[in-house]
């Protein structure tokens, strides 16, 4: 697939506090475009509230933060528009009744309808299907997942895929709008050494490609550029589970699967 130009993030003494106190505190970064960033710490202690931070999706609280040159919170919905979430619980999960090749299809429906130009969606419908085929093949070969190795192909629904498997494909979904920031939550989450190596591998190829990469984890890989999210934070009874949940109730999206499930005969 083509490589974008990966965004630069950046943060200095960053926090987020929800009603049941601070998500994550004092978070400093500085990553150039295509790193591979590891956002480690144990759960519960914000790594998911800071993830969404960066990519626009949670307003942070207090510090200073830039994602791709753009200030946050200031530029959200600007930097909403370039990144994209693989795998993040409560966010953006796969649909265990779906099969892959409908969550393929939905995802190239709701990039046609939210970057396509008006002069794009006056092509045949052949092109544009040959488009969007395109990018799907694309996507799915940098995440490293060939559908016809799976059980039924295409026809393989989500939840009888493996761990790694779903993951591959999350991050495929996410890759098909060519983001220049990819996030991905619980990447080492319910894997074995090996299959954490492969997941490694992977995020570490795609930044490689020149996509700036942000993964929470609970230990990062040799070689990242680590941040931790419970070094400077605030008192244990100030964060935790409670504080994530809670400032995780004013996550903004500006997706709408509604539409591409009525378009695809699954509403």
């Amino acid at each position: 697939m083509d490589s974008p130009h990966g965004a630069a993030v950046t943060a200095e003494d960053l926090g987020l506090k929800g009603p049941r106190g601070w998500a994550f505190r004092g978070v400093d970064i500085e990553a150039g475009p295509g790193s591979l960033v590891a956002v480690e710490g144990p759960s519960g202690s914000g790594r998911t509230c800071l993830l969404l931070a960066l990519t626009g999706r949670m307003r942070p609280t207090e510090g200073r933060a830039e994602t791709g040159g753009l200030l946050l919170p200031r530029r959200m919905a600007a930097v909403r528009r370039f990144s994209a979430l693989g795998p993040v619980p409560g966010v953006s999960e796969l649909d265990p009744a779906f099969t892959v090749a409908e969550h393929l299809r939905e995802r190239a429906l709701l990039q046609r309808r939210f970057d396509g130009s008006p002069r794009a969606l006056l092509r045949p419908r052949a092109e544009r299907v040959a488009t969007a085929q395109g990018r799907i093949d694309a996507a799915l070969d940098a995440a490293g997942l060939d559908p016809s190795a799976l059980p039924k192909a295409e026809r393989t629904s989500v939840r009888d895929l493996e761990r790694l498997e779903a993951l591959r494909l999350s991050i495929a979904l996410a890759l098909i709008g060519r983001p220049r920031l990819l996030a991905v939550d619980d990447t080492d989450l319910k894997l074995s050494d090996a299959e954490r190596a492969e997941a490694w591998a992977l995020l570490r190829s795609i930044a490689d490609s020149g996509t700036t990469v942000l993964a929470v984890c609970s230990q990062a890989p040799e070689g990242a550029l680590t941040v931790r999210t419970d070094t400077k934070a605030a008192p244990a009874h100030a964060r935790g589970t409670a504080a994530e949940e809670a400032a995780a109730e004013d996550i903004t999206t500006e997706e709408e699967p509604a539409d591409a499930f009525a378009e695809t005969g699954r509403a």
